[in-house]
């Protein structure tokens, strides 16, 4: 992986646990606590793209493996080590991953010009959709209720995800319009490049001249 690769992911997984120093907010009816750390999670998606943005996740979830206190104190969880992964928001942080590698999919289909509600629409889809497809079960499952039960409950996390999801889409605009070569070319555009490259590499035949006896 390029250097410049690799040091765009150790950024973002920076970005990631520096938004846990706001801190965690507990509200009713939900044990799994608010965190800023979403944001970095749709951030890392929209601008890096599916690989290098779900690789910036896995960096930040090894550093709180190892034991760094990267998550924000909350009573629902520790803030490093690997008791974080077995707690009611377990979920969660592995629906960080899949999220921000779908976010990225969805963003590198994006429209030949910038649209808003594109990146909107993939936030929501990849930062609420996914993340939440993997955290409501495993929090059903960890506090022993029922998955509706669950689900009804989460409802009450979605005005913090849509709001962050409103400012990951204009960040990424701007990134996109000031800083057009960090984020990927979009997939049709690498296709376009692909072919034209295989066409002007395509073999020529070239008649053979005639053999002398």
């Amino acid at each position: 992986m390029p250097a410049r690769d690799l040091a765009l992911i150790a950024v973002f997984a920076a970005l990631i646990a520096a938004l846990g120093l706001g801190g965690a907010f507990q509200v009713p009816f939900s044990e799994v606590p608010i965190t800023a750390q979403t944001l970095g999670v749709m951030l890392a998606g929209s601008v890096l793209g599916a690989r290098r943005g779900a690789l910036a996740v896995v960096v930040f979830l090894v550093l709180v493996a190892v034991g760094l206190p990267l998550l924000p104190p909350s009573p629902a969880r520790p803030q490093g080590g690997l008791l974080p992964f077995t707690s009611v928001s377990a979920g969660y942080l592995f629906g960080w991953i899949a999220g921000a590698f779908v976010i990225g999919l969805l963003v590198d289909h994006r429209p030949a010009r910038f649209s808003l509600g594109w990146i909107i629409g993939a936030n929501i889809i990849g930062g609420i959709g996914v993340v939440y497809a993997f955290g409501v079960p495993v929090q059903a499952f960890i506090t022993h209720v029922r998955l509706g039960t669950a689900f009804v409950h989460s409802f009450v996390l979605l005005p913090g995800d849509l709001a962050k999801v409103t400012v990951s889409a204009v960040v990424t605009g701007a990134v996109l319009r000031g800083y057009p070569g960090i984020v990927p070319p979009r997939y049709a555009e690498r296709r376009a490049l692909a072919a034209a490259a295989a066409a002007g590499s395509e073999p020529v035949d070239v008649p053979s001249a005639p053999q002398q006896h």
